[in-house]
């Protein structure tokens, strides 16, 4: 069995948990908490970091920083995952949709402007699947209209964009630390700023709103989204090998590539000119040529032992969503199609050269059966 994306642990990882635990310092106070902060805000090029529990929380308790007028509304992919709307939602603001790259897989910068109204207050950038999203036309955009920039980096962790790092973009930036991502801590998430009344509020929000004057009067409805040292001193190990890592998944991202480089009608991750591909996954989409969809192949993969996961089902395609109103009527070509003919295979960290020849092995037969 190939499994899809198992994380990468090792003695560092279990020295320091095993430091952290000694000291007694298990919960959200220890030194690994604000040494992650900080090492990780500096990577991204940014003076704050503040860690919380997961990256839908970062999400939700970065937006409410920026203290958007309620009811405005937040422009943001469809092809995505469900957390950036939750973020929207629970702040009582407005998602507004707009279509993926039919080349990169994340937001079509050139379908923006068209969504912008006098009640957008923000845009949500989503860096997917590894690739960077093309960020000039957005920040222009950002600043023509005053608009603010969320900017999504879970799944670009090292990622560059016209030697620019992913993260140092958006007014507020997020990442997600969980088991699959190439930092893992578990479960874990963190937002980067450089506004000192941002890192304010956000430090505010993860933690109940407690202030340290007086610690149970509150002036905001925060939440519990506090980070624990234990999962820290994970992070921190793991930033000791960061270069490695990266070097990992470029090394497995170019090794699939070669070995697909000959099949016909089939895409492959983007590479373009500007964006840095950290092959967070290794994604494919089939062309009209096969006459299996994404979930057949899955299903045929699985019966050879191979696990992959699909690609996302598009925000306005989500039953919860159009029970709430959200997406009806609305149609997203890119979106839907990559939901239909994408998914990725196995692409952790731990992947071996064999492995990775095992799958390419087990898929060109069924891509070979399925092409009419």
């Amino acid at each position: 069995m190939v499994p899809v994306n198992e994380p990468w642990l090792g003695q560092e990882e279990q020295d320091l948990i095993l430091e952290a635990v000694r000291t007694g310092w298990i919960s959200s106070a220890g030194k690994f908490v604000t040494d992650f902060e900080s090492r990780w805000a500096s990577i991204c090029d940014r003076r704050h970091g503040i860690s919380v529990c997961n990256g839908t929380a970062a999400l939700e308790t970065a937006v409410f920083a920026l203290k958007l007028p309620r009811g405005s509304e937040v422009i943001v992919p469809t092809f995505t995952i469900i957390s950036c709307v939750t973020a929207i939602l629970n702040n009582r603001l407005e998602p507004v949709f707009v279509d993926a790259s039919p080349e990169t897989w994340g937001m079509d910068v050139t379908r923006v402007e068209e969504k912008i109204s006098d009640k957008t207050s923000a845009i949500m950038v989503v860096h997917t699947y590894g690739h960077p999203v093309d960020m000039d036309p957005i920040l222009e955009l950002a600043d023509r209209y005053s608009l603010k920039v969320i900017e999504d980096a879970a799944e670009v962790h090292g990622a560059r964009y016209k030697g620019r790092i992913c993260g140092s973009f958006g007014d507020v930036s997020i990442f997600s630390f969980y088991a699959n991502k190439i930092i893992t801590t578990g479960e874990g998430g963190m937002v980067v700023c450089d506004d000192d009344a941002i890192r304010d509020d956000c430090a505010l929000y993860r933690n109940l709103g407690f202030r340290p004057q007086r610690r149970f009067e509150h002036d905001l409805l925060g939440s519990n989204y506090r980070f624990s040292n234990l999962a820290a001193a994970i992070g921190v190990a793991q930033i000791g090998r960061f270069d490695e890592a990266l070097e990992r998944k470029r090394w497995m991202g170019a090794l699939y590539s070669e070995l697909l480089r000959d099949v016909a009608d089939l895409q492959t991750p983007p590479v373009t000119d500007w964006g840095d591909n950290v092959y967070w996954v290794y994604g494919i989409v089939l062309g009209d040529s096969y006459r299996c969809d994404a979930a057949e192949l899955a299903r045929c993969l699985a019966d050879a032992e191979i696990g992959t996961r699909p690609f996302f089902l598009g925000m306005h395609e989500q039953p919860v969503l159009r029970k709430m109103d959200y997406g009806i009527g609305e149609s997203y070509p890119v979106a839907e199609r990559l939901a239909r003919r994408g998914l990725y295979l196995p692409s952790g960290l731990a992947i071996t050269e064999d492995q990775i020849k095992e799958v390419i092995d087990s898929l060109l037969p069924i891509l070979s059966d399925h092409r009419g």
